[in-house]
């Protein structure tokens, strides 16, 4: 299903080409990152790379890196942000992987979700600030949709990070009332490349959350 992973780099082999080379398949105007993963994570040292187009969605990133080492991954946004959608389909020709993409809303219960038994459910950027009313709601929505689709796939998972400051309460709130649970926490810094966590600030956390299956009991 998925298009072979670029070959390592080795001595005798050209770099890969510029972010901007390869970016037939969108606007020539369009602004493309390169993101390195395995080995240092730099361009001399890595085992693949993903261009992500900088226009919405960018943050798709974790779900291309899964589909790349060999996931069957659905790549969800907004239902109602269909330049997003299209931007994602754009990214998948340009990296060359093979996702599903889902218009999914927060909090809204449309046909398509019931189809969905994923077994990690990934959250990229998805905690942002807390100060404005709508995002409070925002999160709520957020919560009650990972439930569902943690009841709907028993054993299932959801990993994402946060900064941790004002809405690390609120994000323990909402998992007591949506009964979810973290059942594992990392310090991001601790796992990624030095080169990664150099241009990164604050206190990151990679965290898994499952539901809570003592209050699913009582």
């Amino acid at each position: 299903m998925d298009a072979a992973s670029p070959a390592s780099p080795s001595a005798s082999s050209p770099p890969p080409p510029s972010p901007t080379a390869g970016a037939s398949a969108v606007s020539p105007m369009t602004t493309i990152s390169r993101h390195y993963f395995g080995g240092d994570s730099s361009e001399d040292d890595h085992d693949f790379y993903i261009d992500i187009i900088e226009l919405g969605a960018g943050t798709s990133l974790p779900g291309l890196v899964a589909a790349k080492v060999g996931a069957n991954v659905i790549l969800t946004d907004n239902a109602e942000g269909v330049e997003v959608l299209k931007n994602m389909r754009q990214i998948c020709n340009l990296n060359k992987v093979n996702c599903n993409i889902l218009g999914l809303t927060w909090g809204q219960w449309d046909a398509p979700i019931f189809d969905l038994h994923p077994q990690i459910v990934l959250g990229a950027d998805v905690f942002y600030d807390t100060t404005d009313q709508n995002v409070v709601e925002d999160f709520d929505n957020l919560f009650a949709t990972v439930t569902f689709l943690l009841q709907n796939s028993p054993g299932s998972v959801f990993i994402t990070t946060y900064h941790n400051r004002s809405g690390h309460h609120l994000i323990e709130f909402l998992m007591a009332k949506w009964g979810l649970k973290c059942s594992k926490l990392l310090d991001g810094f601790s796992i990624m490349p030095p080169c990664k966590a150099a241009s990164l600030q604050g206190n990151i956390q990679l965290v898994e959350i499952t539901l809570d299956n003592q209050k699913s009991k009582s």
